[in-house]
This record gives structure tokens, C-alpha cells and sequence, in this order.
């Protein structure tokens, strides 16, 4: 650790791992509500399992991209943060954030308030106090991180990284905005869910993961600046045409139909281009870094994000496809290995790179490390291919032959066990990551 302000990632990276144990503790609560529909359905049901399984794995990946931020920044620009008091104001305000949703949604308050109850909106419920301390926070990270970069030397690294975060901040806008027309909301309403995932957290996730690169290759700045601003092109090409693909079928005109089958097809390229980069440079580097853990992680990413968000999106984005298959248990199978390839295994190479120089100790626990690795992609691989059979399943008995939605998912069953295992695998390999984060260390001499 080359500069004192890097240390504000740490409590960064300790609130995002104490939300991603939340998160998939919930997850599995969740899987097994899906085979023991009354379990919990009283005290929690479904609907609030559901919204602090998808919250808590938003504000955790963000708190994630902050850190990181607070983390690279520094020795992209050679200077300390500006702020680090305001940093973790920002740190403080998120957390209070995220508390404060989370008791809204499992006690119900303020129903039909609309400053202080939830907003029904999926995945963007949080109440309007909470939005708003989420913009005020945003808007302070962007202070922060924007004049550090003016102020210091200009990479490609940290321009990218301050483009990603500028645009997850003006999108985040769009939540405020809910009008009565439903065609018109669900518009807005894909403007942050889709633009987020599949335009600007890409730029943050190429950004970290050349950060990365240079750090545990040693290849020249210049040849991976390049392959960088080629990813960036190519993922907001697609990305932002490709939320076309969100707009089959909510009213808006035919011309989308094609407009989304072409470009949402593409998106597959940008994170073909990551897998070929990451390998490339890791192949070419030849520098043996002592933390295997992180370029495991760095790798692995790259690969899961290339099939879930690009093999899995691509194989219903097509219109005749999406028809019959938006929705369904497909739609899950391309959710669950997208976010865990692209955002959350990328947010766990960051960490693992970056702990044991914020906790002043050797590469630690990286045997540990690994097999969290393995544990988790293996338990995600698994839950995705179930996942996907049942929506096979589901899409020609429900769509097909106009079966009744409970009478097919009764004929689901033996997948969402299986689903289950996969998961409580996934939560063994998320606990083990985090207890060899946390966990003992040797100290540097």
C-alpha cells in the first residue's frame, strides 16, 4: 500500500462482505421456499425474501466499485484521495441506507407513504429517503474521485473507472422518475436496471480488471490501455442499443424488436474480448505473483461473465426466442451466472488483491482462497444449468402448450432441489472467502 487514503477501501470491502453474507444466506432461505412454499411465510414472505436478496447484492456490489475506487485511484494518480473525511461520510450514509431499507421492507413501514415507504418498483423499492441518501452519496464519491484523477496523473485506468461511475450516478436519476403510463415506466425503469449492468458497470468491471492485470502481469501500461478502450467501445455499442431487448414486449414500437435482436446479440463481444485480454496478458506477463488467489479470481471472471451474461444472455435475446422464454427460469439462469461472473467475481479478485496490503500481511490463506473459488463457481455453474433445464421445461409446457403457471411448476420440483444444493455449496464457498479475507494473518516484517 503506496498511500495512506487507500486504507478507506478496507472498510469498504468489510461492509460489502458483511452484505454479501446477508445476501446469500437469503438466497438460500430463498431456494428452499422454493421447495417448502410455507416455510417463513408468515414472518417473511416471499416477495421481502426476495427484495433484500436483490438489495443487499446492489448496495454490496456498489459499496464493492467504491472501494475498489478509493483503492486503484490513489496509484493511478499518484496522489491520496481528496477527501478521505468525506469518504467515509459516503461509507456511513450507504450504511444507514441500506439498514434503513431492509427494516422497511421486513416490517412494512410506511405503506403508502411516499417518502418513507417502499416504492414497488422492482429492484429499485428502497424508500425515497433512501434514494435520495444514495444520490447525495454519489454524488460525494464523484467529488471525491473526480478531483483526485484531475488533480493527479491521467490513466486510462482511472479515466474509464471515473466514466463507469459518472454513468451509474446520471442513470441512478431515472429512478426517480415514475410515471403513470406503465409503457413509459418500464422504460425509465430499464434505463437504470439494464444501462447499469450491461452498459456502465462494464466499463468499472474492464477498469478494475486492468488494474488488476498490471499489477499481476507486468505487462506495459500502453498495450493494455488499448485492449481496455477496445472493450469500453465495443460494451457501450452494444449495451446501450441492446436495452432494446427490454422492449419487446411493454408496448413500445416493432422497430425495437430488431434493434434489441441485433445489437443485444453483440453484447456478447465485449466480454469475449475480456476472456482473450485476461488470458492474453496473464500468458504474455510471465511475472510469477505470489497472490494466486487473485489472478485465479481475475481469470475466472472473466470466463463466467463471457458465459453467463454473453452465452446464457444471448441464447433468449434473439425476439422469436424471447417470446416464448422471457421470464422463465432461463431468465434466472442468465441472471445468477452474469452477476456472479461479471460483477461479484470481479469485486472478489479487487479484494483479494488488495487485502493483504490494507491488512499489512502476506498473500493469505490463498489454498482457502482458491477452493472458495471453486466451491462458488462450481455451485453457481450447477444452479445456472438447472435452472436452465427447468426453464426449458417451463417454457414448453406453460408457453407452448398453455399449462397453468402452478401446475408447471409442481412438475419443477427435482430441479429447484437441485438448485437448492447448488446454492448451500455457493454459501459454504462464500463464508469460506470471507473467513480467509478476515481471518488470521501473518504479519508483513
Amino acid at each position: 500500500m503506496k498511500y495512506q487514503s487507500q486504507k478507506i477501501a478496507y472498510w469498504y470491502f468489510a461492509a460489502a462482505m458483511g452484505l454479501f453474507a446477508i445476501q446469500v444466506l437469503v438466497g438460500a432461505i430463498m431456494g428452499y421456499v422454493y421447495v417448502a412454499p410455507n416455510f417463513l411465510s408468515e414472518i417473511l414472505p416471499f416477495n421481502i425474501l426476495r427484495m433484500v436478496h436483490t438489495n443487499a447484492l446492489i448496495v454490496w456490489l456498489l459499496l464493492g466499485f467504491f472501494g475498489a475506487s478509493y483503492y486503484l485511484v490513489p496509484e493511478e494518480s499518484e496522489r491520496d484521495i481528496e477527501s478521505p473525511a468525506l469518504a467515509y461520510g459516503q461509507l456511513i450514509l450507504l450504511v444507514v441506507g441500506t439498514l434503513g431499507a431492509v427494516i422497511t421492507y421486513v416490517f412494512n413501514l410506511g405503506e403508502g407513504n411516499v417518502l418513507f415507504g417502499q416504492q414497488g418498483r422492482e429492484f429499485l423499492e428502497q424508500p425515497l429517503w433512501v434514494k435520495l441518501g444514495i444520490a447525495v452519496a454519489a454524488l460525494v464519491f464523484l467529488y471525491n474521485i473526480s478531483m483526485t484523477v484531475l488533480k493527479g496523473r491521467k490513466t486510462a485506468v482511472s479515466n474509464v473507472l471515473l466514466i463507469g461511475m459518472w454513468g451509474i450516478t446520471v442513470f441512478f436519476l431515472f429512478s426517480f422518475y415514475n410515471p403513470g403510463n406503465l409503457s413509459l415506466d418500464k422504460m425509465y425503469w430499464w434505463y437504470v436496471v439494464h444501462i447499469w449492468v450491461e452498459g456502465v458497470w462494464e466499463l468499472v468491471m474492464a477498469a478494475i480488471l486492468a488494474f488488476l492485470l498490471l499489477k499481476l502481469t507486468g505487462i506495459d501500461r500502453e498495450v493494455i490501455e488499448k485492449w481496455v478502450y477496445t472493450i469500453v467501445a465495443l460494451a457501450l455499442f452494444t449495451g446501450l442499443l441492446g436495452t432494446g431487448h427490454h422492449y419487446y414486449w411493454i408496448g413500445t414500437p416493432g422497430y425495437w424488436q430488431w434493434i434489441g435482436s441485433v445489437f443485444s446479440a453483440l453484447e456478447i463481444v465485449p466480454f469475449l474480448a475480456m476472456v482473450v485480454f485476461a488470458f492474453m496478458m496473464v500468458w504474455k506477463g510471465g511475472r510469477d505473483h505470489p497472490n494466486k488467489a487473485a489472478i485465479l479470481w481475475a481469470l475466472g471472471s472473466t470466463v463466467l461473465a463471457f458465459f453467463g451474461a454473453g452465452v446464457w444472455g444471448f441464447m433468449h435475446t434473439l425476439a422469436p426466442v424471447n417470446f416464448y422464454s422471457h421470464g422463465t427460469q432461463i431468465t434466472a439462469a442468465h441472471a445468477h451466472l452474469a452477476f456472479f461472473g461479471a460483477y461479484v467475481s470481479m469485486n472478489l479478485a479487487i479484494i483479494t488483491y488488495a487485502m493483504p496490503y490494507l491488512r499489512k500481511s502476506e498473500p493469505y490463506n490463498q489454498i482457502l482462497n482458491m477452493i472458495s473459488f471453486w466451491l462458488m463457481a462450481g455451485g453457481m455453474t450447477f444452479m445456472t444449468i438447472t435452472l436452465t433445464f427447468a426453464g426449458i421445461i417451463q417454457t414448453h409446457l406453460q408457453r407452448v402448450n398453455g399449462e397453468y403457471y402452478m401446475s408447471v411448476q409442481d412438475q419443477l420440483g427435482i430441479f429447484y432441489w437441485m438448485r437448492l444444493g447448488a446454492g448451500i455449496i455457493f454459501v459454504i464457498g462464500a463464508l469460506m472467502f470471507i473467513y480467509a479475507i478476515f481471518g488470521p494473518k501473518k504479519v508483513r516484517t
